[in-house]
């Protein structure tokens, strides 16, 4: 019941503010270890979600894990997603494409932060699905903005553009692609969920 109501009874990753506005956060994470997959949405039935259930997978979160070891991996909070970011090559059979370029598609990357336990990428289990990447993400500084809701994509380009219009005025470089973190199930009230939109800054 208490994730209906947005408890987040998960491991979170760690961070320093470093500087907190009435617009924005300046947050420090450390270095982590990341599970990612990234995909066409289009061939997971245009469901620019659908990394998700790949990676539960992975961590066992659906069932047997589907890693080498095999080691059920504790799921954690926030989900990542950072859309739009890589061009990626069509794959055939195409049956009917609309719009966008001839010859590509955007890919759409969502990423599952492990458990603090695993310090190396070499120590977490080995996905068994070569779509899925383990790698270590090293300490960045991000600008930070939360808000509640569904995040529906035109919301989140809208605070992300307001949030790198804050963070330039300021004097803040933004070197990195939009992040989407979102902290809730899906089965979480609208008005108790935690979304995040993260800008990465040098």
């Amino acid at each position: 019941m208490g994730m209906v109501f947005g408890k987040i009874d998960v491991e979170t990753p760690k961070f320093e503010v470093i500087r907190s506005t009435d617009d924005y956060e300046i947050r420090s994470y450390p270095s982590s270890v990341i599970a990612e997959v990234t995909y066409d949405p289009a061939q997971l039935n245009g469901n620019k979600d659908g990394g998700f259930t790949i990676l539960a997978n992975y961590i066992g979160a659906l069932g047997s894990p589907q890693n080498a070891a095999p080691e059920k991996i504790a799921m954690t909070a926030p989900v990542i997603t950072q859309a739009a970011s890589e061009k990626i090559a069509m794959t055939a059979p195409v049956v009917t494409t609309t719009g966008g370029g001839e010859g590509e598609r955007r890919a759409v990357t969502m990423q599952f932060i492990l458990p603090a336990k695993y310090r190396k990428a070499e120590e977490a289990p080995r996905p068994l699905d070569e779509r899925v990447v383990v790698r270590e993400e090293a300490e960045k500084k991000y600008g930070v903005v939360r808000f509640g809701g569904t995040a529906a994509e035109e919301d989140v380009a809208g605070k992300a553009e307001q949030l790198r219009r804050c963070l330039e005025r300021d004097g803040y470089k933004v070197v990195g692609e939009l992040l989407l973190a979102r902290y809730n199930p899906p089965w979480t009230l609208p008005p108790f969920r935690r979304n995040e939109i993260m800008l990465q800054i040098g």
